[in-house]
Protein backbone atom coordinates (compact mmCIF):
# COMPACT_ATOMS: atom_id res chain seq x y z
CA UNK A 1 0.00 0.00 0.00
CA UNK A 2 0.95 3.67 -0.18
CA UNK A 3 3.71 4.73 2.17
CA UNK A 4 5.56 8.03 2.48
CA UNK A 5 8.93 6.39 2.23
CA UNK A 6 10.94 8.98 0.36
CA UNK A 7 10.55 12.73 -0.12
CA UNK A 8 12.61 14.97 -2.34
CA UNK A 9 11.99 18.68 -1.86
CA UNK A 10 13.81 19.49 -5.10
CA UNK A 11 11.46 17.40 -7.25
CA UNK A 12 8.51 17.62 -4.87
CA UNK A 13 7.81 13.92 -5.09
CA UNK A 14 7.31 10.92 -2.86
CA UNK A 15 7.86 7.21 -3.24
CA UNK A 16 4.49 5.49 -2.84
CA UNK A 17 5.46 1.79 -2.93
CA UNK A 18 8.44 -0.22 -1.77
CA UNK A 19 8.11 -2.37 -4.90
CA UNK A 20 9.88 -0.84 -7.92
CA UNK A 21 7.36 -2.63 -10.16
CA UNK A 22 4.37 -1.00 -8.45
CA UNK A 23 6.12 2.35 -8.25
CA UNK A 24 6.71 2.31 -12.01
CA UNK A 25 2.95 2.44 -12.67
CA UNK A 26 2.48 5.55 -10.51
CA UNK A 27 4.67 7.76 -12.69
CA UNK A 28 3.64 8.90 -16.17
CA UNK A 29 5.38 11.14 -18.70
CA UNK A 30 3.06 14.09 -19.45
CA UNK A 31 2.97 13.44 -23.21
CA UNK A 32 1.60 9.91 -22.69
CA UNK A 33 -2.10 10.91 -23.13
CA UNK A 34 -1.26 12.61 -26.44
CA UNK A 35 0.59 9.56 -27.76
CA UNK A 36 -2.13 7.15 -26.66
CA UNK A 37 -5.31 9.04 -27.41
CA UNK A 38 -4.80 11.37 -30.37
CA UNK A 39 -4.80 8.31 -32.69
CA UNK A 40 -7.99 7.10 -30.97
CA UNK A 41 -9.69 10.44 -31.60
CA UNK A 42 -8.62 10.39 -35.26
CA UNK A 43 -9.83 6.84 -35.74
CA UNK A 44 -13.20 7.53 -34.13
CA UNK A 45 -13.71 10.54 -36.40
CA UNK A 46 -12.73 8.41 -39.41
CA UNK A 47 -15.30 5.77 -38.43
CA UNK A 48 -17.98 8.43 -37.97
CA UNK A 49 -17.35 10.23 -41.25
CA UNK A 50 -16.34 7.44 -43.65
CA UNK A 51 -17.82 4.25 -42.23
CA UNK A 52 -20.99 5.56 -40.58
CA UNK A 53 -21.40 8.22 -43.29
CA UNK A 54 -22.43 10.94 -40.87
CA UNK A 55 -22.38 14.54 -42.06
CA UNK A 56 -19.68 16.93 -40.91
CA UNK A 57 -22.30 18.95 -39.04
CA UNK A 58 -23.63 15.87 -37.22
CA UNK A 59 -20.13 14.74 -36.28
CA UNK A 60 -19.26 18.23 -35.02
CA UNK A 61 -22.42 18.36 -32.88
CA UNK A 62 -21.82 14.87 -31.45
CA UNK A 63 -18.16 15.68 -30.85
CA UNK A 64 -19.14 18.79 -28.86
CA UNK A 65 -21.63 16.69 -26.90
CA UNK A 66 -18.76 14.36 -25.99
CA UNK A 67 -16.63 17.30 -24.83
CA UNK A 68 -19.53 18.55 -22.69
CA UNK A 69 -19.99 15.08 -21.20
CA UNK A 70 -16.29 15.02 -20.37
CA UNK A 71 -16.51 18.31 -18.43
CA UNK A 72 -19.38 16.85 -16.38
CA UNK A 73 -17.50 13.58 -15.82
CA UNK A 74 -14.36 15.48 -14.81
CA UNK A 75 -16.36 17.45 -12.24
CA UNK A 76 -18.16 14.42 -10.80
CA UNK A 77 -15.01 12.31 -10.53
CA UNK A 78 -13.02 15.13 -8.94
CA UNK A 79 -15.74 16.05 -6.46
CA UNK A 80 -17.21 12.70 -5.46
CA UNK A 81 -14.34 10.22 -5.98
CA UNK A 82 -11.10 12.18 -5.68
CA UNK A 83 -12.42 14.18 -2.71
CA UNK A 84 -14.36 11.44 -0.99
CA UNK A 85 -13.18 11.18 2.61
CA UNK A 86 -13.07 7.49 3.65
CA UNK A 87 -13.17 6.48 7.31
CA UNK A 88 -11.27 3.18 7.20
CA UNK A 89 -7.48 2.88 7.13
CA UNK A 90 -7.60 0.97 3.83
CA UNK A 91 -9.91 3.56 2.32
CA UNK A 92 -7.62 6.39 3.41
CA UNK A 93 -4.61 4.71 1.83
CA UNK A 94 -6.48 4.12 -1.41
CA UNK A 95 -7.60 7.75 -1.41
CA UNK A 96 -4.00 8.86 -0.95
CA UNK A 97 -2.90 6.77 -3.92
CA UNK A 98 -5.69 8.06 -6.15
CA UNK A 99 -5.63 11.77 -5.34
CA UNK A 100 -4.27 12.63 -1.91
CA UNK A 101 -0.69 12.42 -3.13
CA UNK A 102 -1.44 15.11 -5.72
CA UNK A 103 -2.63 17.54 -3.07
CA UNK A 104 0.42 16.84 -0.92
CA UNK A 105 2.83 17.10 -3.88
CA UNK A 106 0.96 19.18 -6.48
CA UNK A 107 3.98 19.87 -8.69
CA UNK A 108 5.18 16.28 -9.06
CA UNK A 109 5.57 16.32 -12.86
CA UNK A 110 5.18 12.55 -13.27
CA UNK A 111 1.90 12.39 -11.35
CA UNK A 112 -0.13 15.08 -13.10
CA UNK A 113 -1.70 12.96 -15.85
CA UNK A 114 -3.71 9.78 -15.42
CA UNK A 115 -1.72 6.52 -15.65
CA UNK A 116 -2.65 4.33 -18.66
CA UNK A 117 -3.28 1.47 -16.24
CA UNK A 118 -6.36 3.47 -15.16
CA UNK A 119 -7.26 5.51 -18.23
CA UNK A 120 -7.23 2.64 -20.76
CA UNK A 121 -9.70 0.39 -18.88
CA UNK A 122 -11.91 3.44 -18.27
CA UNK A 123 -11.79 4.27 -21.98
CA UNK A 124 -13.04 0.79 -22.89
CA UNK A 125 -15.72 1.04 -20.23
CA UNK A 126 -17.05 4.36 -21.48
CA UNK A 127 -16.90 3.33 -25.12
CA UNK A 128 -19.01 0.29 -24.25
CA UNK A 129 -21.50 2.50 -22.41
CA UNK A 130 -21.64 4.89 -25.36
CA UNK A 131 -22.34 2.02 -27.74
CA UNK A 132 -25.30 1.05 -25.57
CA UNK A 133 -26.57 4.63 -25.28
CA UNK A 134 -25.74 6.17 -28.66
CA UNK A 135 -25.49 3.14 -30.94
CA UNK A 136 -23.94 4.01 -34.32
CA UNK A 137 -23.35 7.60 -33.15
CA UNK A 138 -21.05 6.44 -30.34
CA UNK A 139 -17.67 6.95 -32.12
CA UNK A 140 -18.28 10.67 -32.69
CA UNK A 141 -19.40 11.27 -29.10
CA UNK A 142 -16.54 9.18 -27.76
CA UNK A 143 -14.05 11.18 -29.86
CA UNK A 144 -15.28 14.33 -28.14
CA UNK A 145 -15.07 12.73 -24.70
CA UNK A 146 -11.48 11.58 -25.29
CA UNK A 147 -10.53 14.99 -26.72
CA UNK A 148 -11.93 16.61 -23.57
CA UNK A 149 -9.92 14.20 -21.43
CA UNK A 150 -6.68 14.94 -23.31
CA UNK A 151 -7.29 18.69 -22.98
CA UNK A 152 -7.91 18.20 -19.26
CA UNK A 153 -4.66 16.28 -18.73
CA UNK A 154 -2.60 18.77 -20.75
CA UNK A 155 -4.20 21.77 -19.06
CA UNK A 156 -3.69 20.22 -15.63
CA UNK A 157 -0.01 19.70 -16.35
CA UNK A 158 0.34 23.22 -17.75
CA UNK A 159 -1.41 24.71 -14.73
CA UNK A 160 1.25 23.32 -12.43
CA UNK A 161 4.30 23.76 -14.66
CA UNK A 162 3.76 26.55 -17.23
CA UNK A 163 3.57 30.30 -16.67
CA UNK A 164 0.12 30.88 -18.24
CA UNK A 165 0.45 34.60 -17.57
CA UNK A 166 -2.38 36.09 -19.64
CA UNK A 167 -6.09 35.99 -20.31
CA UNK A 168 -8.16 32.85 -19.95
CA UNK A 169 -5.09 30.67 -19.31
CA UNK A 170 -4.05 32.76 -16.31
CA UNK A 171 -7.63 32.72 -15.01
CA UNK A 172 -7.85 28.91 -15.27
CA UNK A 173 -4.47 28.53 -13.58
CA UNK A 174 -5.53 30.75 -10.69
CA UNK A 175 -8.89 28.99 -10.46
CA UNK A 176 -7.26 25.58 -10.02
CA UNK A 177 -4.48 26.76 -7.71
CA UNK A 178 -7.09 28.28 -5.40
CA UNK A 179 -8.54 24.77 -5.14
CA UNK A 180 -5.11 23.55 -4.01
CA UNK A 181 -4.04 26.35 -1.71
CA UNK A 182 -7.19 28.13 -0.53
CA UNK A 183 -10.15 25.72 -0.31
CA UNK A 184 -10.18 22.18 -1.73
CA UNK A 185 -13.93 21.84 -1.13
CA UNK A 186 -14.74 24.12 -4.07
CA UNK A 187 -13.45 24.66 -7.62
CA UNK A 188 -13.59 21.06 -8.84
CA UNK A 189 -13.56 21.96 -12.52
CA UNK A 190 -10.10 22.04 -14.09
CA UNK A 191 -10.60 22.28 -17.84
CA UNK A 192 -13.83 24.23 -17.29
CA UNK A 193 -15.57 25.84 -14.27
CA UNK A 194 -18.99 25.28 -15.91
CA UNK A 195 -20.30 22.66 -13.50
CA UNK A 196 -18.96 24.52 -10.47
CA UNK A 197 -21.34 27.32 -11.45
CA UNK A 198 -24.19 24.88 -12.12
CA UNK A 199 -23.77 23.08 -8.78
CA UNK A 200 -22.68 26.19 -6.85
CA UNK A 201 -19.24 25.01 -5.84
CA UNK A 202 -17.34 28.07 -6.98
CA UNK A 203 -15.18 29.75 -4.35
CA UNK A 204 -17.17 32.21 -2.24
Amino acid sequence: MAERLYVSNKNETVRMFESDFMEFFTRVHPVTPLVLYLPVIGYMLYVSLWQRRLSMLAVAALFLLGVLLWTLLEYLIHRYIFHYEPKTRLGQRLHYIIHGVHHDYPNDARRLVMPPSISVPLAFLFYGLFLLIFGSLAPAVFAGLVFGYVCYDMLHYATHHFGMKRGMWLWLKQYHLRHHFKDDHVGYGISSPLWDYVFRTTRK
